[in-house]
């Protein structure tokens, strides 16, 4: 058995990327297989997501997602039903769970997230800007033209696949 291991994260010290439309916002990557060693695997981080936008209906195929709301106001529509997102909300989502994420109050919505085995990290890098806390939010900006390919290579569910 290998030796165990304790990893603290302090706020703004993990990866950061600003996230494109209709998010906005901004993740970071708190622990993940680049730099955590676990006996399961897994990645978490917190995600903003502005005033007015969300993080769109999307599904894990192979996952299993735990998200812990603790600022700001929104709705989760897991599988079609609605359900508010507050401060102490949680949900777990399985694999193949739809899932949309929408910030419906005035401030920036914020959720801790964990994934099960890991692998969102990859996404968000490949899909955001690398952004430096505390620097002001970029102008909106789309995701990349092969956000799909991205999709496909990371962590989603072939949309037409999904129940």
């Amino acid at each position: 058995m290998t030796e165990s291991k304790a990893y603290v994260v302090q706020p703004d010290s993990g990866e950061s990327y600003w996230q494109p439309v209709p998010a906005n916002g901004f993740v970071e990557i708190h622990l993940s297989r680049h730099r955590v060693e676990s006996r399961t695997p897994f990645e978490s981080g917190v995600q903003s997501v502005a005033p007015g936008c969300f993080v769109r209906e999307h599904a894990h195929d192979r996952h299993e997602e735990l998200i812990l709301v603790y600022q700001g106001e929104g709705e989760a529509i897991v599988d079609g039903e609605t359900h508010p997102m507050r401060p102490g909300t949680t949900l777990f989502l399985g694999p193949d769970r739809k899932h949309k994420f929408v910030n419906t109050g005035s401030e920036d919505m914020r959720f801790f997230w964990v994934l099960m085995p890991g692998g969102l990290g990859d996404f968000f890098s490949a899909i955001g800007r690398a952004r430096t806390p505390g620097e002001p939010a970029p102008a909106p900006f789309p995701r990349p033209e092969n956000v799909a390919e991205i999709e496909r290579r990371t962590v989603f569910a072939d949309p037409s696949e999904v129940s």
